[in-house]
């Protein structure tokens, strides 16, 4: 009896031992390819578990093995296996961690494509929509003009600037969903974005025939330490929301408060009402999702892609923050934002703070330099700096903008307006050599870029050459004649 146990423990570690070198002979082979010149290495351990099936097979016909070598013979077989049964579930798991890292590289491929063409695209489309939109501007203008034609130009313009806006929101949501759109944190002034947002905001109400109202509650801090780029383009995009759903005569309110000033953190409300066209309640919960607008009938009578909100949803969510809504239909609606930033130890005796006079005389006889490669913009920013009483000279490049300056007396310029995008010498390398130059105005000199490059790392990158600030064509010429208006007072100032 215990010689058929130790010759049947003998044998069926021989069949084992069978699969084992067949298994990992085929192991090999699926691997081989990827071991190159080294690959004969794997194929000593089934050189090996064949002479060991050898021995399982001699000890099995011609020898008389007792328990214990019966039992080790066993064993060995069960071990082999366990083994081989290990490696492949570790050359499994690896193969799938190869192929899922491969998969996570073609996908970071495709995403850096996907944003490579969205800012190309989105250069493309913005240098025809900026002489569009700057035409438009000078046309409206006109006082010769018929009419019949300004009212057509009128909806030029209201056609092109709602196409803008679809491209901004579309490449907006892009960045927050792809995870690019960094927040900045630096020292900045609520006061003087309250002030610029105020005066952009007063213009267009003004235009539409409504009321607007800013005011602070309480006391805010002097300074904060934020994202001050993207805080403007919220309060500016649910302001301007609300002038579009907001019929003359009416009214938009501004109200900025701090509610929370704990160690150093700060937490700030905005609170946005107007007595426009107002939503049912059904409606509000879906506001902040993509696409989605009060009702078909506003849509159709005001425009707009449902975007606007959710991105300034997302963007207000990454800082901590909120909006929140309420609102009656017929009777308008109320926006509260909040957001949470860090303090700053700045006060405004640290740092230079001009007021911008309501005359709009500052501008008047300025000369600026326009540095922009293509001839209709620079055309198109040259008629529009002259409607404001200024005057202008035009550098195709930013090399020749740097022989223009240094070879006129100091302070010829009042502002340099910078594209990015140029042959020879581009807006970046043209600002930091300018701010290098062994003259005082070359310091003082604000610069501001004028380009159609319009993602965040455009605008930091503007910031980090020396230039004032970022102005995205196409050109809206409120807010240059703003920006124009505070840096020259700020510059005055100084």
């Amino acid at each position: 009896m215990l010689s058929w146990l130790t010759h049947g423990m003998v044998f069926f570690g021989s069949i084992l031992m069978i699969f084992n070198v067949y298994g990992y002979f085929q192991y090999v082979r699926h691997i081989e390819k990827k071991w190159e010149k080294e690959r004969y290495v794997l194929y000593i351990p089934v050189i090996l578990l064949v002479l060991f099936l050898i021995g399982y097979l001699a000890v099995g016909f011609f020898g008389d093995p007792d328990l214990l070598v019966s039992g080790i013979l066993f064993g060995g077989s069960i071990f082999v296996f366990v083994i081989f049964i290990v490696l492949q579930k570790i050359t499994d798991q690896i193969q799938i961690t190869e192929r899922l890292g491969a998969q996570v590289k073609t996908m970071e491929n495709t995403s850096k494509a996907k944003n490579l063409f969205l800012a190309s695209m989105s250069h493309e489309m913005r240098t025809p929509l900026n002489a569009i939109i700057g035409l438009d501007v000078l046309l409206v203008n006109n006082p010769d003009l018929p009419p019949e034609a300004h009212s057509q130009a009128e909806k030029i313009g209201v056609s092109a600037r709602h196409l803008l806006e679809l491209i901004n929101n579309i490449l907006d949501m892009n960045q927050i969903d792809e995870g690019t759109l960094q927040l900045v944190e630096e020292d900045f002034s609520l006061y003087d974005t309250i002030e610029l947002i105020n005066a952009i905001i007063q213009n267009h109400c003004s235009e539409k025939g409504l009321t607007y109202q800013s005011r602070i509650d309480g006391e805010i801090d002097d300074f904060y330490i934020g994202d001050e780029l993207n805080i403007k383009r919220v309060l500016i995009n649910v302001l301007g929301n609300a002038i579009k759903y907001t019929v003359p005569p009416g009214t938009v309110s501004f109200t900025t408060e701090q509610v929370l000033a704990e160690n150093s953190s700060r937490i700030l409300r905005f609170t946005v009402e107007d007595t426009g066209i107002g939503m049912d309640k059904d409606l509000l919960p879906n506001l902040f999702f993509p696409f989605v607008q009060g009702d078909n009938s506003s849509t159709a009578q005001f425009g707009g892609s449902g975007l606007g909100l959710a991105v300034s949803n997302k963007i207000v969510g990454l800082m901590n923050g909120s909006i929140s809504v309420t609102s009656k239909k017929g009777v308008g609606s109320t926006f509260v934002i909040t957001i949470t930033l860090k303090a700053s130890g700045k006060k405004k005796e640290d740092a230079v703070k001009a007021e911008v006079p309501e005359d709009i005389d500052i501008l008047q006889g300025k000369h600026i330099l326009i540095v922009e490669d293509i001839e209709i913009n620079a055309e198109i920013v040259a008629d529009l700096l002259e409607m404001e009483g200024m005057t202008s000279d035009w550098a195709e490049n930013g090399k020749i903008a740097i022989e223009m300056f240094s070879s006129r007396p100091e302070n010829t310029y009042d502002a340099i307006l910078m594209d990015l995008r140029m042959p020879v010498m581009n807006g970046l390398d043209s600002a930091r050599t300018l701010r290098s130059l062994d003259r005082q105005d070359a310091k003082t000199v604000p610069i501001l870029a004028l380009t159609a490059n319009a993602f965040d790392e455009d605008v930091r990158n503007s910031l980090e050459a020396g230039m004032n600030e970022h102005i995205a064509k196409p050109i809206d010429s409120d807010l240059l004649y703003n920006s124009l208006r505070w840096h020259i007072a700020n510059r005055d100032e100084e």
